[in-house]
């Protein structure tokens, strides 16, 4: 893959891949501490659709407001862009975020982190077999598997226990699978359509239908205050400049080179709760170590792979 874009640098790539990873890892606290602020029990699916629809509408318009001050002009999609954005949404915020949910809700937090990390193998899988971006190598596989080790080494050394099922385990990975789609959705919808304008009507459009859906079904929050209402508009936040410039960069990138960086998420997910919530102090121990040096070898080799075949 040739791009004579400053985004399809190696290095330039690798920096900017991280920013959404942090943030990313930052929603998992945030999604804790926001439960209590709302009073939503663990297994409120209804209200943590609710919450979680808010939170994406918020972030849909602010990539609007910013593709619209950007283009000088209100950023609405085009009569031949709109079947895009439904199909991300449908994809990358309904259906992801509504199984996501519903697993997690019926699964351990363990099993949630590790089959979440296999939306890394989907993507790699889905680029290179289905729609042929990228050529599939032995490099990348490998890259992925020593990655996934360390994922699984750094939820496993971290765990408190809890219980799962095989529905939830199924539902999450149903989850991590549409991610996977929503990522080469995304590359190639990204040569056609504006990033922005596709990201940011697919979380409005999606962060809408999840809002009526969990209210249909009963969800509700409690009062907002000045703190949960400050908290909600960070994580909408989160969810426009993460998923923004990750789509951003798999638009300039093999999708390879990008979504092996996934392995990180966990990683600050699992360090940001320690520090914030007191939890995970497991990660600060050798495992922990060990772990972050499986995930980062696992990029090299990835992006390595990239470089030369792509």
């Amino acid at each position: 893959m040739k791009d004579s874009s400053a985004l399809s640098r190696p290095a330039v790539a690798a920096a900017l891949a991280l920013i959404p990873c942090f943030l990313w890892g930052s929603a998992v606290p945030c999604i804790k501490i926001g439960c209590r602020m709302f009073q939503l029990a663990s297994n409120d699916i209804p209200g943590q659709l609710v919450f979680a629809g808010i939170r994406f509408s918020i972030a849909g318009l602010m990539v609007i407001v910013f593709a619209s001050i950007r283009a000088r002009r209100l950023a609405i999609p085009s009569k031949a862009t709109l079947p895009m954005v439904l199909k991300l949404s449908c994809v990358q915020t309904i259906l992801q975020y509504v199984f996501y949910y519903a697993g997690v809700a019926n699964t351990s937090g363990v099993n949630a982190a590790i089959i979440t990390a296999t939306n890394t193998f989907f993507c790699i899988l889905l680029a290179t077999l289905v729609f042929r971006y990228e050529s599939l190598t032995a490099q990348k596989l490998i890259g992925c598997a020593v990655g996934f080790a360390g994922v699984a080494l750094i939820n496993l050394s971290s765990s408190s226990g809890g219980q799962s099922s095989l529905l939830g385990d199924g539902l999450v990975l149903i989850a991590a699978i549409a991610y996977a789609f929503s990522s080469v959705l995304v590359k190639r919808y990204s040569q056609k359509e504006d990033t922005f304008v596709l990201c940011g009507w697919q979380f409005l459009f999606g962060g809408v239908v999840m809002t009526l859906l969990g209210l249909v079904l009963g969800g509700r929050l409690a009062a907002p205050t000045p703190s949960s209402a400050a908290l909600l508009v960070y994580m909408g936040f989160i969810s426009a400049v993460a998923y923004s410039l990750w789509s951003v960069l798999l638009a300039h990138n093999p999708v390879a080179r990008i979504s092996v960086f996934g392995f990180m998420n966990p990683v600050f997910g699992v360090l940001l709760s320690a520090l914030l919530l007191g939890e995970g102090a497991a990660a600060f121990r050798p495992q922990g170590l060990a772990a972050l040096a499986l995930i980062c070898a696992g990029i090299l080799t990835v992006n390595k792979a990239a470089d030369k075949k792509d």
